[in-house]
């Protein structure tokens, strides 16, 4: 019996995890690409590894990776988007939190995705219904919750000092302090985090339309039942652009209150 779309962006992004444990902590050769932004050997290996998987399983479908650009027949429509080691940086200095994200669009759809964490050994996955976490062969369903209270915000946008990046100016104001905590874990594997109840929030400038790096935790988001808009609450991928994705109604409306500069309701009204 053929894979299902979700089985295979699972096999996919457990296939890169692997590549990116197996080199973790090795020397690697850097591949620069401007503007202070890198990839490493590992990530062209993880790619590599995702393409195979893809590639045998879904010939004529459309591939596109972070590292090799867009390939593939190309004449089913689907497009599966590749990210092969989300925290570049963070790998780089020896850090693991870094994420591995396989997503496949159909049209406007996202229909299947998976963000693996390759060292917590976790693989969170959408078929655009269901969503859960796959740890040691079991799926537990995600349910998003704003308890933590942590908000991780997107550093790491194209311009951080651009007048208009707001996502700078949100942790320098005093009444995101007294009412959330800021994190910055430079990955989107902190938006899955936000579908699985571990933060309350994410937020981020910059366009993310069909963006390897985002549509996997977006994916997983929408189908959590979390609150997912633009950076000023408008639908996804429209006018400003970026992103705001919250465990729910009032933590949403809270960051876009302090994004735009209004008065906040006391929590709980």
């Amino acid at each position: 019996m053929p894979m299902t779309d979700r089985d295979l962006a699972i096999t996919a992004a457990r296939a890169g995890a692997a590549v990116v444990r197996s080199r973790y902590g090795t020397s690697l050769a850097r591949v620069e690409k401007g503007g202070g932004d890198f990839a490493t050997a590992a990530d062209l290996e993880a790619e590599q590894a995702i393409l195979d998987v893809l590639r045998a399983a879904r010939p004529d479908d459309t591939v596109v990776g972070e590292e090799s650009g867009r390939g593939g027949a190309g004449t089913t429509g689907r497009v599966w988007l590749v990210d092969p080691l989300c925290g570049t940086a963070n790998y780089a200095a020896r850090g693991m939190l870094v994420a591995v994200n396989v997503a496949l669009r159909a049209g406007t759809r996202t229909v299947a995705a998976a963000c693996a964490d390759p060292f917590a050994d976790e693989v969170f996955w959408t078929d655009g219904t269901r969503v859960c976490v796959r740890h040691s062969g079991v799926d537990e369903p995600l349910t998003p919750s704003a308890g933590t209270r942590l908000v991780d915000v997107n550093l790491d946008s194209p311009d951080p000092y651009d007048p208009a990046f707001r996502a700078r100016r949100l942790i320098a104001d005093p009444r995101f302090l007294e009412r959330f905590r800021p994190r910055v874990v430079s990955t989107t594997l902190a938006v899955a985090w936000v579908a699985a109840g571990r933060r309350a929030a994410y937020v981020t400038d910059g366009d993310l339309r069909d963006s390897v790096h985002f549509t996997s935790g977006i994916a997983l988001c929408e189908a959590a039942g979390c609150v997912v808009t633009g950076i000023d609450g408008q639908p996804l991928h429209t006018g400003a652009g970026g992103l705001v994705v919250a465990a729910d109604e009032e933590t949403h409306t809270a960051l876009l209150a302090l994004l735009d500069g209004q008065p906040l309701a006391a929590p709980g009204r």
